[in-house]
């Protein structure tokens, strides 16, 4: 068999790894010129289901490193005035695992054949049931499969499910991150927890690795190399639907709405790498009604993408690319047909996507509370 996926964030990666140690041929195609074209290093907190289905997809070589490379999620979760002052609780903390995205994704990178500047035009389904995908500027990719994990903006949606679009939410959000140091050590009991003020939300969440990432790639799985980086604070402020900020940098987006806030916040904001700060909207995708059965496939934010309040866009991603290697691998052993192994694997995905999309979307108003449901 063999698979084409189209788009090398985590879950195309995840999915690609998991194939790879089946003996399954797949090829990654990535219409970004390089791996590290944009910056994608910010901390995520993974649920069980997460940890477990990313763990599954890598090689058991590599499980002690990835164990050495994250921390646990634990924080109170509170609510805090801007002079970081306990004005409510969120409730209960967070249980899962902390990793940061830059350092996964090149884990997941290794031993892979990636193409980049592969930037999908069409694709054909052939007479004998395989599926041809058109790049510009590169010759055609036969496969068994095309699986669409190109994100929110996917492609490969666009020929399959071109009624399925995304949906602005006018939410906007500015994230960034900042060295840890010891400057920073009085905002502890602020990390996990959400500050509020002038009809903001600025979350903070700290990353600390059990060990440096290339220090312990070195020593555990020499074969693997990471980025050298080490300890920060992601911080991500959610701003009021429809404001008119895009002409502002990131930093200034989100120090504009923090005057007389306490000063360690604003030093924090302040000391980001303006390079790693940017200013995003939330948009989400909601799976709409399935499409024809047949050897093209989506996954992650190309089908379901979730508002970022819900926590949960890499864990599901995550989730589809270990429930579709599980599916190939019965069709690969001849145990299952492969257009009923992709049935079995969109039947499922549709219904846990569709509630993780919707659970954001509650989960929104929280944090900005001009935002709709609708």
């Amino acid at each position: 068999m063999r698979v084409s996926v189209v788009g090398a964030g985590l879950g195309g990666l995840a999915l690609a790894q998991g194939l790879r140690g089946a003996g399954i041929e797949a090829e990654v195609f990535e219409r970004d010129p390089g791996i590290t074209a944009r910056f994608q290093g910010y901390r995520l907190v993974l649920n069980p289901t997460g940890f477990r289905a990313v763990r599954e997809c890598l090689p058991v070589r590599w499980h002690a490193l990835l164990d050495e490379i994250v921390m646990d999620a634990s924080a109170e979760q509170l609510i805090l005035d801007p002079q970081l002052t306990e004005i409510g609780r969120l409730g209960a903390g967070r249980t899962g695992t902390v990793v940061d995205r830059q350092v996964l994704r090149h884990l997941l990178l290794t031993g892979l054949t990636v193409h980049t500047g592969a930037a999908l035009t069409g694709y054909d389904v052939l007479a004998d049931g395989t599926v041809q995908s058109r790049f510009a500027g590169r010759d055609p990719a036969r496969a068994d499969l095309l699986v669409g994990a190109d994100g929110v903006n996917s492609a490969v949606r666009g020929v399959l499910s071109p009624r399925t679009f995304p949906t602005d939410t006018g939410v906007r959000f500015v994230i960034g991150r900042t060295p840890l140091t010891d400057e920073f050590a009085s905002l502890d009991r602020a990390y996990g927890s959400k500050i509020t003020g002038d009809g903001v939300s600025l979350l903070l969440g700290a990353m600390r690795f059990r060990t440096p990432p290339k220090e312990a790639a070195e020593r555990l799985a020499p074969e693997v190399s990471l980025p050298d980086i080490g300890d920060y604070v992601r911080w991500a402020m959610i701003l009021p639907p429809n404001g008119s900020l895009e002409s502002l940098s990131a930093q200034d987006a989100v120090l504009s709405r923090m005057d007389g806030w306490h000063p360690e916040l604003r030093a924090l904001v302040e000391q980001a790498d303006p390079d790693n700060s940017t200013l995003l909207s939330i948009r989400v995708v909601e799976p709409g009604q399935r499409w024809a059965a047949g050897p093209v496939t989506l996954l992650g934010d190309a089908i379901h993408a979730t508002s970022p309040t819900g926590g949960n866009g890499a864990n599901t991603a995550l989730r589809d690319a270990d429930l579709l290697r599980r599916c190939l691998v019965k069709a690969d052993e001849g145990r299952q047909d492969l257009l009923d192994a992709i049935d079995d694997y969109e039947r499922q995905m549709f219904e846990y996507g569709t509630e993780a999309v919707r659970n954001s979307l509650e989960r929104l108003p929280a944090f900005a509370p001009e935002a709709t449901n609708s």
